[in-house]
């Protein structure tokens, strides 16, 4: 991985988590008003022993300055502000903190560290009601929130466990800052009822307001500068004539050097896909290179692993890696979603790690030829309710029935471990149900309807695809591919279950009296073991 990407990235995201652990502390602290005001003053006694203390006291404002120095210089790096709404939305919440923050940081740390001024919650809050100042910190609350919940998503959005485990973090989430403002409001109410006690007058009041007005007008000017020298860097670029020629299929732009095909994309609203955001985790803004007037930068690690694992071919290369030097002439590869925004940077799929089924009836071409139509259909259709029920039931998504085969998903919203056990036991139920089938079908058909199933476990993009309002769930990558050829291999082999050893790893399932094979899969490179089993009845009562 290139340090030179990765380590701001990475110092980004580690600051803040230090100050998400702050806020969060402090809100948790806030919500524990509803207790009671006293119960708030002894839990600020603890939080403020910790993040007053000299090493959290370091860590926190250098937390702070390193977050906010970060985000100026991924904005004066940022050749196009065309982005997500998502994205925006997280950049000016980001911007507007120290707005809100000023007066409050004044009068609470700064006033305590010059003239020792305890700022407890009897007085804090008080004092923030009588001045109507409930609002303003309402918003404080909502917008640093915000903030940190969008800078989450983006960061850890396309990891497996993260969307696992969305669900209870949007309600822990959505929970916090409510509880913490009811508390506000609870120790404002009991705050009122007791002697005001204002802050005397003192020598560093003027001191105090200076601060105010720094911390207030700092970052405002730091963000014009840096926007200012961003903007004049691109002037100067055209200027001197530092710019790039990319021709597209249906449009030439020219765009300063230094910036990505993908960024070039974005700045003039050619669409342009992206499912990963740019990350070089996807290759879906893979372009083709028709021609340059000069050699390519070669690939980053990042670019190569990703162009080698789809086997690109040396003209293809990744949009939002490559930053061509000298003339260009490009075509995308991946068409984005009709009426997808233009610069839209991620869509609606997600990489998670799951476990995909494939079960195939056995010899429907033949029992088509001798049955009628209307009861292929409804042979049909009770297949697809035994295989789908089975899934079902064992926790799965029977997310496609196509001609005679049904795919099945395992792992949306559970572990992998779970995933792989439920994939095993949704193929003993499917066995079951399809005996069952047989006994009442006995009299309709010449002979009992038969099937393949195969199992494989592994990293796919999962969302929806399709055209305009017809759109179903689907996954996409060599996880599905690998199991829909073991269902294949279920004919070869002559069995009914094919099941990769990753599978069984993850289910803690030793393979007994499987058959082990080291198969050569059509589409994979090398050779992937297997084990294969006639039938789950053989099996049943030993591993019950």
């Amino acid at each position: 991985m290139n340090p030179l990407n990765t380590r701001p990235r990475t110092l980004r995201l580690a600051s803040g988590l230090i100050l998400l652990t702050y806020v969060a502390t402090h809100l948790l602290n806030h919500a524990v008003g509803l207790v009671s005001l006293g119960a708030a003053e002894a839990g600020r006694e603890v939080f403020v022993a910790f993040w007053r203390s000299l090493p959290a006291t370091v860590a926190f404002y250098g937390a702070l300055l390193l977050h906010f120095s970060l985000a100026l210089m991924a904005l004066y790096e940022r050749h196009t502000l065309r982005m997500p709404a998502l994205e925006w939305s997280r950049i000016a919440l980001g911007f507007t903190i120290p707005l809100l923050l000023a007066f409050h940081m004044v009068q609470t740390r700064l006033s305590w560290e010059l003239i020792g001024w305890d700022d407890t919650y009897r007085r804090v809050t008080a004092s923030m009601w009588a001045g109507n100042f409930t609002l303003r910190q309402l918003t404080m609350i909502v917008i640093v929130w915000l903030h940190a919940c969008f800078g989450l998503q983006l960061a850890f959005r396309h990891r497996p466990r993260w969307r696992r485990w969305q669900p209870t973090l949007v309600v822990v989430a959505t929970m916090l800052p409510v509880l913490a403002f009811t508390g506000y409001l609870a120790m404002a109410r009991e705050a009122t009822r007791l002697p005001i006690q204002s802050r005397p007058p003192s020598p560093h009041d003027a001191t105090l307001q200076l601060w105010v007005e720094i911390i207030f007008y700092t970052p405002l000017v730091l963000l014009a500068l840096t926007l200012a020298a961003r903007w004049s860097q691109v002037a100067w670029a055209r200027a001197s004539g530092r710019m790039v020629r990319i021709t597209y299929p249906d449009q030439k732009v020219d765009v300063p050097a230094g910036y990505s095909v993908l960024e070039a994309s974005r700045a003039f609203g050619i669409p342009h896909m992206s499912v990963c955001g740019g990350r070089a985790r996807c290759s879906t803004c893979r372009i083709e290179v028709r021609a340059s007037a000069a050699p390519l930068p070669e690939p980053n690690p990042e670019e190569a692993a990703t162009l080698a694992r789809i086997g690109a071919p040396p003209a293809v290369r990744l949009a939002c890696q490559l930053r061509p030097t000298a003339a260009i002439e490009v075509r995308p590869l991946a068409a984005p979603r009709e009426g997808a925004p233009a610069f839209e940077s991620w869509g609606p799929h997600a990489e998670r790690d799951v476990v995909v089924l494939f079960a195939d009836l056995r010899r429907w071409t033949g029992l088509s030829e001798h049955h009628l139509p209307f009861d292929l259909v409804y042979v049909l259709d009770q297949y697809f309710a035994a295989v789908g029920d089975a899934v079902r039931e064992a926790g799965g998504v029977p997310n496609q029935f196509i001609g005679d085969s049904v795919m099945a998903l395992f792992g949306l919203e559970t572990d992998s471990v779970s995933a792989a056990q439920q994939a095993l036991v949704a193929a003993q139920a499917i066995e079951r149900r399809m005996a069952a089938l047989n006994d009442s079908l006995t009299a309709e058909l010449r002979r009992p309807l038969d099937f393949g199933i195969g199992i494989h476990a592994g990293t796919a993009a999962v969302g929806t695809v399709g055209y305009r309002e017809t759109r179903t769930l689907t996954a996409v990558g060599d996880a599905v591919n690998t199991a829909s050829r073991l269902q294949e291999m279920t004919k070869l082999l002559k069995v009914r279950i094919v099941v990769s050893e990753e599978v069984l790893r993850r289910a803690g399932r030793a393979p007994g009296d499987w058959q082990r094979h080291d198969l050569e899969i059509r589409g994979r490179q090398g050779r992937l073991t297997v084990y294969a089993l006639p039938t789950f009845c053989a099996t049943t009562a030993a591993s019950s």
